[in-house]
């Protein structure tokens, strides 16, 4: 078994694929809106890499609500951005966190239909004013410990549920002036405040299972090299000041803020002291790449796998219908379904 997770192409496994599975052994697969098509061929999909794998290997996906939602109706209702719970909890705090916690427990029973087990999923991101839209919504607040606690009550809907969650983006993409799918943010701000604002947001989740790295670079601690390829920020900040314990994989290789071929991003990501390389874009070229660089999974990174891999668990019982409308009514006032629907 080796130390990435990859993306396919399509909506089915082809011979090819099949073929890379058996023999790269990744850990993990992640799937996209390409790959969905139906419900039932989405199911088959998992089976099948699955089934090429020779276990039961984990499946991740993006599907957080609002802009960052995979799987769409009719297969799935829409879900409110991160926000909408920051506006729940601004009126009620203990509304708001039950918000967060039922809207993830829902997310995790959709998910269970196509034998997904992994959402990339909760943020603990702090947006500041004139940073990059890419966060925007996505975020739960502007206060690091508002953001940690509704993060939490999402990562513990997701568990209930059978899902394991993966804490975005360590140590933060909140401040980051760029869109790292298409170039390299560099944060200049300095220690302090970094500690107390963007950190802090993340040290109370830092025994989540899993977590994914930013392709950001802090310039306080490493003026060249974004997190997902710095062991200074991986070793002191990661590890050390936030404290995080489980499974750290990179943000996907393929995105535009990291420079060098693709074999020297998995390398670099490896060497600073991620776990894991995330590949997500399907091409095949690309992921015979990271593959010939990924080692196989052994020692601390394979404990920490193992670790995550074990808190798997059955779904706890759920009446969907009466947890749907429940949910809906907490979330009156903060979103409208229908005009979800519309933006989708």
């Amino acid at each position: 078994m080796r130390a990435f997770i990859t993306g396919v192409a399509g909506a089915s496994l082809t011979a090819e694929e099949r073929g890379f599975l058996k023999e790269a052994d990744p850990w993990g697969l992640i799937v996209f809106a390409r790959n969905v098509g139906d419900g039932s061929s989405l199911r088959r999909l998992v089976e099948e890499c699955r089934a090429a794998l020779g276990r039961n290997a984990p499946v991740l996906i993006d599907q957080e609500g609002g802009r960052v939602q995979r799987l769409r109706p009719p297969l799935c209702p829409n879900y409110p951005p991160g926000a909408a719970y920051g506006a729940v909890y601004d009126r009620d705090r203990d509304a708001g966190l039950r918000a967060a916690k039922l809207g993830a427990r829902l997310i995790a029973a959709d998910l269970a239909q196509f034998g997904i087990d992994v959402d990339c999923l909760p943020l603990a991101d702090v947006p500041v004013s004139g940073a990059d839209p890419i966060i925007g919504d996505r975020a739960y607040g502007l206060e690091p410990a508002k953001v940690a606690a509704i993060a939490g009550a999402i990562a513990a809907g997701l568990l209930e549920g059978g899902v394991l969650p993966v804490l975005k983006h360590i140590p933060g993409h909140g401040r980051a002036t760029a869109d790292s799918h298409e170039q390299l943010p560099v944060v200049k701000t300095d220690r302090a405040t970094l500690e107390a604002t963007d950190f802090a947001a993340f040290r109370p989740l830092a025994g989540l299972p899993l977590g994914m790295t930013a392709h950001v670079v802090f310039t306080a601690f490493d003026p060249a090299a974004p997190a997902t390829s710095s062991a200074t920020i991986v070793g002191e900040v990661i590890r050390h000041s936030i404290g995080f314990r489980g499974l750290l994989m990179s943000d996907d290789v393929s995105m535009g803020a990291l420079s060098g071929s693709l074999g020297e991003r998995t390398r670099a990501a490896i060497a600073a002291g991620c776990d894991m390389v995330l590949h997500c874009n399907g091409k095949m070229e690309e992921m015979v790449a990271v593959a010939g660089q990924a080692p196989l999974l052994v020692g601390q990174a394979r404990r920490r796998a193992d670790a995550a891999l074990a808190l798997r668990r059955a779904a706890a019982p759920i009446d969907l219908a009466t947890s749907r409308a429940e949910f809906l009514d907490l979330m009156a006032g903060a979103w409208v379904p229908e005009a979800a629907a519309q933006r989708a």
